[in-house]
């Protein structure tokens, strides 16, 4: 890898539930391990609780910025306030809610010096779930059915339509649940509205196992570097909690045509459910980082640092083949930080004194 002491990386996302954690802190871990001190990284976040903006061996410092549904013009106010202070010149966002404010930022943010490696507007919404079908048939995948939903009375009158329960209730940007009745699903639908808003999804049930791959779209139809998993253990949200790095070669082909129908720019997650016939059926494609990305630098694909390369410009570094044999078992730990620290993000909106932390 070619970063020098330079270059200076922020990165979203950097909360850390047990349940549901988000993919900034694995993806500053990567670059840390890749680049040690020759990378300075910037933690930027919603919410002064999460864990990863005081870890300081992989922020160097830490911002809050202005929640997505706040607008863009809040997010680039708060990110110009930043950059006067840090002089980012990458930016990986982790977070789908956060995409579609980001790419629209996208120029603006080149203006400021900061460089992303983002899909456009139009790729980021033809990869959206409610347009997975009509994607995977020009990609020639295989996608369950689904449909979009204002309102829970479809699961009153479903079955008559066809749509048999266990069915898969989802939102926009997070939470998925099967669910077995018109009761439960009515109860998701108002949960997942309520907290993301609409339309909410119902898809059909695919039985099988959950195979994820994840990689970089070099923006020219490309795949680069992908790693893929079998969950061996979930959390009550679907998380992967324990997964074992695998290699099959039709999940990768899949991928590769999504990749190649959408001329994917940037990071991305493939979910798929491997059916009973043996055939990969399309569930979701995330525009960002997994959680579990921090596998790709076990499996020897670090695939954080492959996207700042690519950011920057530089050429394309070789890849090795995936190593077998590697899996990963998450764990939860307790953070221990001073007061101060705390009430310096909530206050001032910022961490940059590396002392703060208190030291064994």
């Amino acid at each position: 890898m070619t970063v020098g002491t330079a270059v200076t990386v922020a990165v979203t996302g950097m909360n850390a539930l047990p349940d549901n954690p988000g993919p900034g802190l694995a993806v500053a871990r990567c670059l840390r391990e890749a680049y040690g001190d020759n990378i300075r990284i910037v933690g930027l976040s919603y919410d002064a609780l999460d864990p990863g903006l005081y870890l300081h061996e992989y922020c160097d410092s830490a911002h809050l910025l202005s929640y997505p549904r706040n607008g863009a013009a809040a997010i680039l106010a708060r990110l110009v306030e930043i950059q006067m202070q840090e002089k980012i010149d990458v930016l990986i966002p982790c977070l789908d809610s956060e995409l579609p404010v980001m790419v629209s930022l996208a120029p603006r943010l080149l203006e400021m010096g900061i460089r992303t490696f983002l899909p456009s507007a139009e790729q980021l919404e033809r990869r959206a779930k409610d347009r997975l079908p009509e994607l995977s048939e020009i990609a020639g995948v295989l996608c369950p059915q689904i449909h979009r939903l204002t309102s829970p009375g479809f699961f009153k009158t479903c079955e008559p339509e066809g749509w048999l329960y266990p069915l898969v209730v989802k939102g926009v940007f997070y939470d998925a649940k099967v669910v077995h009745n018109p009761e439960e699903a009515t109860a998701v639908f108002n949960m997942i509205a309520s907290q993301w808003g609409l339309p909410v999804i119902a898809q059909r049930f695919v039985a099988g196992e959950e195979y994820n791959l994840t990689a970089v779209g070099d923006g020219k139809g490309n795949l680069l570097g992908e790693v893929m998993m079998k969950k061996r253990a979930i959390t009550a949200k679907g998380k992967a909690w324990v997964g074992i790095a695998i290699h099959d070669d039709a999940l990768a082909a899949t991928a590769r045509r999504l990749a190649s129908a959408l001329n994917w720019k940037g990071p991305l997650e493939v979910e798929a459910m491997r059916d009973s016939k043996g055939r990969y059926q399309l569930i979701e494609i995330n525009p960002r980082f997994p959680a579990w990305i921090y596998l790709s630098l076990g499996v020897g694909r670090n695939l954080p640092a492959l996207l700042l390369e690519l950011a920057l410009g530089h050429a394309t570094p070789p890849l090795s083949p995936p190593q077998p044999g590697t899996m990963f078992i998450r764990y939860a730990q307790e953070t221990i930080i001073p007061l101060a620290a705390f009430e310096a993000l909530m206050i001032d909106g910022k961490r940059t004194q590396p002392n703060l932390r208190i030291l064994p």
